[in-house]
């Protein structure tokens, strides 16, 4: 039971190995960075840096965590500010835990966790689709010490998960709050969603210092009642997964916008086609990037002279690729445009 293509473990890049984004700072709204498909939910609650940490559980396979660390304070939240972590799962690839029925599947997480600081942060199972949410409290015991956690979460009978491409589940740790998200109690049975349970059983306080920080790793998602052994999985086999969401031209282990070599190649009449590595959840947005500057919504041409003031005038778009064309573009055999791209179809 459990098994996705044949797998245990629903998350995908549980072990943090794949970092398209590469690392980010300075951030104080909601983003991804550091480890694919892990979603930071930042709202005016300090200033942050995200990364894709070498920091693991010493003996433990891995060679990677997501961490988060503060830059910029804030000890007194506003009611409506939290900071939360999220992982935001298809409805289609969740059909197997029978939610909304009289069979409905217990689920089990498992992750590795090390913070700066002692205290309790909750995690939630939060259904998108029907507004529904179960969690518990989970206690940090020692500081800077990496800790194994296993939680199990009951199945629902209400409520069933769309068979679709949505995002119809979400795991969510929540590290601060305001009062709006922490004056209610902890769902520890299923029940309809409202704010102020989500963070209510939180007592971390993650954004009140610039020494605080959190470190997970080797995160599994998967039916039934008791944890298994987690599920190594080669770098290959993850980055295609997570190419499903996100996926860029430029080379693994160099930053997005960077001022980098070109994609490819040669284009006739204005016209350059991208085909993606797999097919994409929907259709994404794609940003262009220059190969010269990094600048976003510029491409480099053999008849701009080396400038990047040149826009794509059309750029189709599907979740198998896209087209894009300039009428700046000369037409001829050895004309060409150079261009990066960032495809993103995250949920």
């Amino acid at each position: 039971l459990g098994f996705v293509n044949g797998r245990r473990n629903l998350i995908i890049n549980g072990a943090m190995q794949v970092a398209q984004r590469g690392d980010v700072t300075g951030k104080t709204a909601s983003t991804h960075g550091g480890p694919d498909r892990f979603y930071a939910i930042i709202s005016s609650l300090g200033t942050w840096s995200i990364s894709q940490d070498t920091d693991v559980p010493s003996g433990s396979g891995f060679s990677s965590s997501y961490k988060l660390a503060c830059t910029t304070a804030d000890a007194s939240p506003a009611a409506g500010d939290h900071l939360m972590l999220h992982y935001r799962m298809e409805g289609q690839d969740l059909q197997q835990l029978k939610k909304g029925t009289s069979s409905a599947e217990s689920v089990t997480l498992s992750f590795w966790v090390k913070c700066y600081k002692t205290g309790n942060f909750q995690v939630n199972l939060y259904d998108q689709d029907n507004t529904r949410i179960i969690g518990t409290t989970v206690t940090v015991s020692i500081a800077a010490t990496w800790e194994y956690k296993t939680l199990t979460f009951a199945g629902d009978t209400s409520g069933a998960l769309g068979n679709d491409n949505g995002n119809s589940l979400f795991i969510e740790m929540v590290f601060d709050s305001g009062t709006n998200f922490s004056s209610g109690a902890v769902p520890t049975a299923w029940e309809a969603a409202t704010n102020t349970d989500r963070g209510a059983g939180t007592t971390l306080a993650l954004g009140n210092s610039t020494d605080n920080y959190f470190n997970i790793t080797g995160v599994q998602f998967e039916v039934g009642t008791n944890a298994s052994d987690f599920e190594h999985r080669s770098v290959g086999e993850e980055l295609s997964a997570c190419q499903r969401y996100f996926t860029k031209s430029y080379n693994q282990g160099t930053a997005v916008a960077a001022v980098y070599k070109v994609m490819d190649a040669t284009a006739n009449y204005g016209t350059e086609n991208v085909v993606f590595p797999t097919s994409m959840r929907a259709t994404p947005t794609v940003g262009i990037y220059s190969p010269v500057t990094g600048a976003l919504g510029k491409f480099d041409s053999n008849t701009s002279g080396g400038t990047t003031d040149l826009n794509l005038t059309t750029v189709n778009i599907g979740d198998h690729g896209f087209s894009g064309q300039s009428n700046n573009q000369a037409v001829g055999a050895t004309a060409y445009m150079r261009w990066h791209y960032t495809a993103d179809a995250e949920l």
